[in-house]
């Protein structure tokens, strides 16, 4: 694979010994990176229409063998090269992949309901919502199973929900690297997106999936994407939408979302529902009350509380809103539909004081659980 940088090529009028052999002194103790960067390896090791294979050095070569090899090295082992762009995929075609993968391993280290004990069990029997519906259950354990896998390279479904993040989010057609600080751009930690999936696995990224390849929500998704590149708003998008699917694990966990389940008769649709009705009313939040990162910690704990008292309310918030624009939509008016209604808003955070001391949650950061309920 040739690196993109540096298109240019050494013509044959320009690809004289005496010309190579000054090129090659000034760059012989250059780093292989350099000359990638600089697209000299290109240049040097160009053949068609350019400078013929026995023109050039052995130490180019070698170089360029180099080069070859470096660029499917990443510090979890060697990445295969795609024969071409890796095809975007859909929600369903994935959650379809975990539906019949081996998940064993993960299962084991599930825990569908918080264990309660003394006065908490007994009141949470006697007055706590309604327990899913047996025929539900196997749906719920394959989400919390899905939040126990971790990334994997070797993994091409896994590889390919990256990528179709990557891209929709961007708006790129092309690939990008498994590891660089293009991650941090789309609000990972780091360069490697894998270790910011800590308490939520790969639930995480699909429920991310699932944002950005539904039509329906793929502009609420971009606005807010928009808005986390603010120049005072700013705020790292894919590590709060981590931190969105904590809260919808926890709330799933609490049981808080069984009686909707139930109704509908599904799990993993209501979870992602959920999850976008968190997701627009931090948006709205954010947004209007002209929120920073270091009011982040404080919005997720009062997200997390509102999610747990009322998944009903943020639930019917949603509908209400989507079926706004759908309206506007239909009306031809779509630039006039509001990215965010005033019903999602719900109560005012601002009155509410702040603790300095609450800062963002970073996913590697999140406290331990608690399993008990007193």
């Amino acid at each position: 694979m040739t690196p993109p940088w540096g298109m240019n090529r050494c013509s044959t009028d320009n690809c004289q010994h005496e010309e190579q052999h000054v090129s090659f002194a000034a760059f012989k103790s250059a780093h292989i990176s350099a000359l990638k960067q600089n697209g000299l390896l290109q240049s040097l090791s160009a053949t068609a229409n350019g400078c013929r294979e026995a023109d050039i050095s052995e130490a180019v070569l070698r170089a360029r063998e180099e080069w070859e090899t470096v660029e499917n090295i990443h510090p979890g082992g060697i990445v295969e090269k795609p024969l071409g762009p890796t095809p975007l995929i859909s929600f369903n075609e994935a959650l379809q992949f975990f539906q019949t993968a081996d998940l064993s391993n993960c299962r084991k280290k599930i825990q569908p309901t918080v264990r309660r004990s003394g006065l908490a069990a007994i009141t949470h029997f006697f007055f706590g919502p309604p327990r899913l519906h047996q025929q539900l259950q196997s749906e719920r354990d394959l989400a919390l199973a899905i939040a126990q896998c971790g990334l994997d390279n070797n993994e091409k479904v896994h590889m390919r929900i990256l990528q179709t993040i990557y891209k929709k989010l961007t708006g790129s057609r092309f690939d990008c690297a498994r590891y660089g600080a293009h991650w941090e751009e789309l609000g990972f930690q780091g360069m490697d997106p894998g270790t910011d999936l800590r308490g939520t696995g790969l639930l995480g990224l699909m429920q991310t999936l699932y944002f950005v390849m539904d039509s329906r929500i793929l502009p609420i998704a971009r606005e807010i994407f928009k808005l986390s590149h603010h120049e005072v708003q700013n705020f790292p998008f894919c590590v709060m939408s981590v931190n969105i699917t904590r809260i919808v694990i926890q709330v799933l966990r609490e049981e808080r979302l069984s009686r909707e389940c139930n109704r509908r008769q599904q799990v993993i649709a209501v979870l992602n529902d959920l999850y976008v009705a968190v997701f627009l009313r931090l948006f709205g939040i954010w947004k209007t009350q002209q929120k920073t990162i270091s009011d982040s910690g404080f919005v997720l704990k009062e997200l997390e509380a509102f999610a747990k008292r009322n998944p009903k309310q943020l639930l019917r918030h949603l509908e209400t809103h989507m079926n706004g624009r759908a309206t506007s939509v239909a009306g031809g008016d779509s630039s006039q539909a509001p990215v965010v209604s005033s019903e999602v808003l719900g109560p005012s955070l601002n009155s509410a004081p702040l603790d300095n001391e609450l800062n963002f949650t970073g996913v590697c950061d999140l406290p331990a659980e608690t399993e008990q309920e007193s």
